[in-house]
């Protein structure tokens, strides 16, 4: 996937979309949230930050990826959840306070956590010396793509609640529709390659989402975490900011192969999350409805 108008224009306007839509859905009281369920937000925190690498390279070396796929792959396994979490967590019944408290925090670690695992993934598949500096200039682009449309927004929802009530919903549905048309347009413009892209990393990128999201649901769950509040984590940790990915390694890291593992991914993470959150929220309403039934 060679860069395009798609990847140095638009990509950038569409990150800052989906960035902004977070941003209208975010409060201070979002980060301070943290205290008031701490064992669900460690155990979410743990699987992001620690499992989730960890389950990549696993998935990396299982299916035998080349070195710029199984780099793209830990691009994934690193970018934080955000919008699209946030609405299938919504569709599922699951917490999604809990989903905008991750997704704020995982944010802002991952602007720290971003160099150190791309580095390391350099070095550990493509050898000595491939480590790419992530100097202050980069550093200072990440930080004002990611976060300053999010202020944005977390200023509009302070300043004029009202505004942000109504902007929330269309604006995170246009963030997933972003996403959507990003991804078809780069099917469309790479589709004499995508039959030999999804042979190289479909399965490897489809085993990866379903144990991540698998493990997201039901670690939480041996923890005795709150069904709901499993169903956030598990949408938090399955569904990535595929975007956030794609312009990391096509516009940070200059390196388009390395774009292919996240493009596919967030194809397949849509599939795979209607599905789950289809299945939750229909286990949910038999779930009320026999508690209804039960009921005096």
């Amino acid at each position: 996937m060679q860069p395009t108008i798609i990847t140095t224009v638009f990509m950038p306007l569409a990150l800052g979309i989906v960035m902004l839509g977070l941003g209208l859905s975010l409060t201070v009281d979002d980060f301070k949230r943290v205290l008031n369920y701490p064992r669900a937000v460690m155990i979410g925190l743990f699987c992001q930050m620690i499992l989730l690498p960890a389950v990549a390279v696993g998935v990396a070396h299982l299916f035998h990826l080349q070195a710029a796929l199984a780099v793209g792959l830990m691009l994934l396994a690193a970018a934080p959840g955000g919008a699209t979490a946030n609405l299938f967590s919504h569709l599922a019944k699951g917490d999604v306070a809990l989903n905008i408290t991750l997704t704020a925090v995982n944010s802002l670690l991952a602007l720290f956590t971003l160099p150190l695992i791309v580095n390391w993934s350099l070095v550990h598949f493509m050898g000595e010396g491939q480590v790419i500096p992530m100097v202050l200039s980069k550093i200072i682009e990440v930080f004002v793509i990611v976060l300053g449309p999010v202020a944005i927004g977390m200023a509009v929802r302070r300043s004029t609640p009202a505004t942000a009530d109504r902007l929330d919903k269309p604006v995170r549905i246009l963030s997933a529709l972003i996403l959507l048309l990003f991804i078809a347009a780069s099917v469309a413009a790479q589709r004499e390659n995508m039959a030999r892209y999804f042979q190289q990393v479909g399965l490897a990128a489809l085993t990866f989402n379903l144990v991540s999201m698998a493990a997201g649901y039901m670690i939480p769950r041996l923890f005795g975490v709150l069904t709901k509040q499993a169903i956030s984590i598990g949408m938090e940790i399955g569904i990535h900011n595929g975007t956030l990915a794609i312009y990391l390694a096509s516009q940070i890291l200059k390196q388009p192969d390395m774009t292919i593992s996240p493009a596919i991914y967030s194809l397949i993470m849509f599939f795979t999350a209607a599905a789950f959150s289809t299945f939750m929220a229909r286990r949910a309403g038999s779930e009320e409805a026999a508690a209804t039934a039960s009921a005096p």
